[in-house]
C-alpha cells in the first residue's frame, strides 16, 4: 500500500483543499497521514476525517522585524527535527503541501528524506512559505495560471484549485434555512472566521435587504446578533460546515472575501457575486490581486474595503441581481477545469 503525508494549516484555507484529495484517494490503495501543529485549525478538521494525525512546533515566517522571529527560527528546527524523525518513520512514497508555516519544516524534512514533494499554491501570487518550499518541492502546482510567472518555471504547472466533491453533487438540503417568502438568496460569507466589518455594513442596510432578498448570513464565530434573530427572511450562523455546500448552492446571489478556495467554489457553482478582499493592512494583499483576476475575467463585482460603505454596497448588490445572468453567461464560457483530477493523475504518477 503506497503512503502519501500531506500538510498545510494555519487557516481552513491550507487544510479544506487537502481534505479534498484526500477523500478522492481510494483508502484501499493509499495510507494517508498528515502533519499540522498543535493548536493549528487543521487538527480539528483533520481529526474529523479519521486520519493518523502528528503534531508538530511551528514558527510564523513574518516579513517584518520581531523579536519573536528569533524564537519562531528555534520552534521551526524543532519542526524539522520532528518531522525529520516521523518521515523516517512512516517512509511514505509522497508529500502533498498546501501551505501556510507549519508546512515548512515537512517539506524541508521530505527534501532532507529524499522524498518526492508536491506543493500546491492557491493565490496568484505565492505566499512565504510557498517560496521557501519551493526550493525544496519536486513540482509545484498553482491555481492561477499567472502564478507560474512568480515560481520556477520548470517545475510548476497550473492544475487550478481543488473543489470539495460534495459541492458538485446534485444532492440539496435546505431544511436548516426554512424561509417562509419565496424571495431570491442572497448568502454573505467573511471567510473561515468571518468578518466584522462586512457584518456591520450588512446590517445597516438589512431592513432595505430583506425587502428583496432572503438573506443567510455566516457572521463567524462570537458574532451573532441576538437582537437580529427572529427577523423573517434573516439567518446568522456562527459557521457552518457540511450545511455550507447547500447554503451554497441555493443561494442565488453571494458576498464573499477573495480567498482562493471560496472564489473558485463560487466559480464552480457558477454563482454572481461580489468580492470584499482583505486589505493589505490585514494581509499581504493576495486577496485583492486574486479579487481583480476574476473581475477581470467578468466573474466578480469587487468593492475593496477602503471603499466600502452600507450605502454602495446596496448598489453594488441590487446591481449584481440586475446583471446576474451577464455573470452567470462569463462564469460558464470559463476555462475552468477539474483540477482534483489533474492533482490525483500527478499524485499517481510521483508516488
Amino acid at each position: 500500500m503506497k503512503k502519501i503525508i500531506f500538510t498545510g494549516g494555519g487557516t481552513a484555507g491550507h487544510v479544506i483543499p487537502n481534505i479534498s484529495i484526500i477523500n478522492e484517494l481510494d483508502r484501499n490503495k493509499f495510507q494517508i497521514f498528515y502533519i499540522g501543529s498543535k493548536k493549528g485549525i487543521e487538527k480539528e478538521l483533520i481529526l474529523k476525517e479519521n486520519i493518523t494525525y502528528f503534531e508538530i512546533f511551528s514558527g510564523k515566517l513574518r516579513r517584518y522585524f520581531s523579536i519573536e522571529n528569533f524564537i519562531d527560527i528555534f520552534k521551526v528546527l524543532l519542526g524539522i527535527i520532528q518531522s525529520f524523525f516521523i518521515i523516517r518513520k512512516i517512509k511514505p512514497n509522497l508529500i502533498f503541501s498546501k501551505g501556510g508555516f507549519v508546512s515548512v519544516p515537512v517539506v524541508i524534512s521530505g527534501f532532507l528524506n529524499k522524498i518526492p514533494i508536491i506543493s500546491h499554491e492557491s493565490d496568484i501570487t505565492p505566499g512565504l512559505a510557498t517560496k521557501i518550499s519551493s526550493y525544496f518541492s519536486t513540482k509545484i502546482l498553482t491555481s492561477f495560471p499567472e502564478t507560474i510567472n512568480y515560481l520556477p518555471k520548470y517545475k510548476t504547472e497550473y492544475v487550478g484549485n481543488p473543489i470539495r466533491k460534495e459541492l458538485l453533487q446534485d444532492n440539496i438540503d435546505n431544511s436548516f434555512i426554512n424561509f417562509k417568502e419565496n424571495k431570491p438568496i442572497l448568502l454573505i460569507f467573511g471567510g473561515s472566521l468571518g468578518s466584522q466589518f462586512i457584518n456591520k455594513e450588512i446590517r445597516k442596510i438589512l431592513d432595505n435587504l430583506i425587502k428583496n432578498f432572503n438573506i443567510i448570513h455566516i457572521c463567524g464565530k462570537g458574532n451573532i446578533d441576538k437582537n437580529l434573530e427572529n427577523i423573517e427572511g434573516y439567518k446568522q450562523f456562527e459557521y457552518l460546515e457540511k450545511e455550507m455546500f447547500n447554503a451554497l448552492k441555493i443561494s442565488d446571489i453571494v458576498i464573499s472575501r477573495a480567498g482562493a478556495n471560496s472564489i473558485f467554489e463560487i466559480l464552480a457553482l457558477k454563482k454572481p457575486n461580489i468580492l470584499i478582499p482583505l486589505s493589505k493592512k490585514a494581509s499581504r494583499g493576495d486577496q485583492i490581486l486574486n479579487a481583480k483576476s476574476f473581475e477581470k475575467s467578468g466573474f466578480s463585482i469587487v468593492i475593496e474595503e477602503e471603499e466600502l460603505n452600507s450605502e454602495l454596497l446596496l448598489n453594488k448588490i441590487l446591481e449584481l441581481y440586475d446583471r446576474r445572468n451577464e455573470f452567470i453567461y462569463k462564469m460558464n464560457k470559463s476555462n475552468y477545469i477539474d483540477s482534483n483530477k489533474k492533482i490525483l493523475d500527478i499524485l499517481n504518477k510521483y508516488c
